[in-house]
């Protein structure tokens, strides 16, 4: 029996469209954990927020933080509550726009 897939959230895609358009960085948390790693990593090179940071665990994962005014977010939380970030706000995705043609014959 076929399994049903999980509807996916328009708020969601829409935050992770707006991130796409951010800064990434990433890095390696070496000894630190990942936040700590993106902590740091911040401090020393000075980066200045919005910010997505991708901080790589070890070889299999990777955490994903996000860099605002307000402080270091987790990723998914930025993704689904992206309209609670001002800096976030003035950056929109290229909506592709489909104007309906009209017909002219009679």
């Amino acid at each position: 029996m076929a399994r049903k897939r999980k509807r996916k959230s328009r708020r969601r895609l829409e935050g992770r469209k707006i991130l796409e358009l951010v800064p990434h960085y990433y890095i390696e948390s070496g000894e630190d954990k990942p936040v700590t790693a993106a902590r740091k990593h911040i401090r020393a090179n000075g980066i200045t927020p919005p910010a997505l940071l991708v901080v790589k665990r070890n070889e299999h994962t990777t955490d994903r933080y996000f860099w605002a005014e307000k402080g270091l977010f987790g990723a998914q939380y930025v993704e689904e509550n992206h309209f609670l970030f001002p800096s976030l706000r003035v950056i929109k995705p290229q909506v592709k726009v489909t104007t309906p043609s009209l017909s002219t014959s009679h």
